[in-house]
């Protein structure tokens, strides 16, 4: 099964009546008021709409640019355009404009398709003018160029028209990382890649058909169809994770009985807050999944004082360009992991799951063509994270020189990506996260890496979080920098207080102890997708 639209066809057929998406318009008195759209009604009108695609003259590995919400047409759209053999290209609108305008202009896709609000964005800001041959509005009442004309034809030819029959190796989808780090990149998925990842996320959570998903990040969502998932779609800012309503979520775990509950370590720690302050317990739920950036011990002690003994919280560890790498649940991290990440031996994320093989190589910006050219190093020793598996992309759309600095080739043809990361593997084959490889902070006396840092930081009482940044010294022109930590506080911290103590845990430790300026920041500047990740180059530069 190449095509991840024949998964959801294929749950249509096994339990057309399940509710596969619930929409809460409102909360009533006695829980919510809602629209649902059943298995057999969305595999409906994404076949109808699928059809509807090729009757209009799209062809098979079009690309189209899709700007619609979370919604049930967001759903309807996605699998249609992969049921037609269509490549998606999808770009987090908050991104700003000018980078959005720069990732249509590379996708140059020949369709656009999206809300009307996107419809007037793409006019008056120019977006992908030069490559556009179609426009479709989606929820357009009017013309033939909507979503609902499409369906529409779509189902008045139904057995007339052929759907075309995808590869593997065709691609699915461009999806563009959020450029936190570097620059977005588009990345481009085969039908194979979407595929393990629904195999590798259902048996590495031991997902059923059935469960009921409260997914807070719109791109996992897309997974719970092919999960046989019902998914509720919560009413929240998206792009604003951590600004999330807590009493509002509590309302819908509670109301429609969440299973899975997937979010950024921004908004679990907004929601665990919450529980633990209102003595809340969250009893439908059997897991929490959370990613983007590491999740304080303090978000997962909170998070299973609300859980029963037998759910926990996982924090997979992956990224755009490959997801999921490795595993590690709460508990583990509690039980003595989290000791070690507070004294500064970086965060533990699990053992990598069984598909996938993982390799810490020697630090280095040089392109690699051939893993066997790389100097792979032994255990317990910090480097670049490596890895190859089903679910790694092979490359960049239109940036041959960032997919050659990022992917390597092995055994067999199979294909390596440098996560961009650093981090180590322990003598129990579990990897250790030590931050981003283009962060670490390059001193006189020896390499710093964010993570190891940051995790003695965090565990002061009083640190929302930080940031370990290197200013430019005066009279260096190479990358030697000076350390600095930079402190966001916790609502009514001590100031002082909490920089002496931070002082006196650095000065402790063998290399932290160069560390000697300590700053305070109101509020950390951090990345538009997770709200979690800090953009640590932006404020090294604000600083400096």
């Amino acid at each position: 099964m190449s095509n991840i639209a024949h998964a959801l066809a294929q749950q249509a057929a096994e339990q057309g009546d399940a509710v596969a998406l619930i929409i809460p318009q409102k909360p009533t008195a006695d829980g919510w008021m809602d629209e649902r759209l059943t298995y057999q009604a969305l595999n409906a009108q994404v076949e109808a709409l699928a059809r509807g695609l090729v009757i209009k003259g799209l062809t098979q590995g079009t690309r189209v640019a899709l700007m619609v919400p979370p919604s049930p047409m967001f759903f309807v759209s996605f699998f249609a355009l992969m049921r037609a053999g269509l490549v998606p290209v999808l770009i987090d609108p908050g991104i700003g404009l000018k980078p959005l305008k720069q990732c249509l202009a590379e996708a140059e896709p020949q369709v656009f398709m999206g809300i009307g609000k996107a419809q007037w964005a793409r006019k008056i800001f120019g977006w992908a003018k030069v490559s556009l041959q179609h426009t479709i509005t989606v929820g357009g009442r009017w013309g033939a160029n909507t979503d609902r004309a499409l369906i529409k034809l779509g189902q008045v030819h139904e057995r007339a028209t052929q759907l075309p029959e995808v590869t593997d190796d065709d691609p699915a989808a461009i999806l563009f990382t959020s450029g936190s780090t570097g620059i977005p990149k588009g990345v481009v998925y085969r039908h194979r890649h979407f595929q393990a990842q629904v195999e590798l996320i259902r048996e590495t959570y031991g997902i059923e058909p059935g469960e009921i998903d409260c997914p807070t990040f719109p791109p996992f969502a897309l997974f719970d169809p092919a999960l046989g998932m019902t998914t509720v779609i919560p009413k929240m800012d998206f792009t604003r994770p951590a600004s999330v309503d807590p009493k509002l979520l509590v309302s819908l775990i509670e109301h429609y009985q969440v299973t899975n509950l997937f979010g950024s370590p921004a908004l679990m720690n907004t929601l665990t807050a919450y529980t633990q302050q209102e003595k809340i317990h969250l009893g439908s739920l059997r897991r929490v999944l959370s990613a983007g950036a590491p999740v304080s011990p303090k978000v997962i002690e909170r998070m299973h004082r609300a859980l029963n003994k037998e759910a926990d919280i996982h924090t997979p560890y992956g990224a755009t360009e490959v997801l999921p790498v490795a595993t590690v649940s709460g508990r583990q991290i509690v039980s003595g992991l989290a000791a070690r990440h507070r004294n500064g031996q970086g965060i533990c994320v699990g053992k990598p799951l069984r598909a996938n093989q993982v390799s810490i190589i020697a630090i280095t910006d040089q392109v690699i063509e051939h893993i066997s050219q790389a100097d792979v190093l032994g255990t317990e020793a910090v480097g670049e994270i490596c890895v190859t598996g089903p679910s790694v992309t092979d490359q960049y759309w239109a940036r041959a020189q960032q997919t050659a600095e990022a992917k390597m080739l092995g055994e067999a043809g199979a294909v390596w990506h440098r996560m961009g990361d650093v981090g180590w593997l322990d003598d129990e084959g579990r990897l250790w996260f030590c931050g981003r490889k283009s962060e670490r902070v390059i001193t006189e006396q020896g390499v710093l890496f964010t993570e190891c840092v940051e995790g003695i930081v965090n565990a002061v009482s009083g640190v929302y979080r930080s940031a370990l940044i290197g200013i430019d010294q005066a009279k260096s022109d190479g990358p030697v920098k000076t350390p600095v930590v930079v402190l966001e506080l916790e609502a009514g911290a001590d100031s002082q207080r909490v920089v002496n103590e931070v002082k006196e845990e650095l000065a402790r430790r063998p290399l932290t102890e160069m560390i000697t300026e300590v700053r305070v920041h109101k509020a950390l500047p951090v990345d538009i997708r997770h709200n979690a990740k800090i953009k640590r180059g932006q404020l090294a530069a604000q600083l400096s």
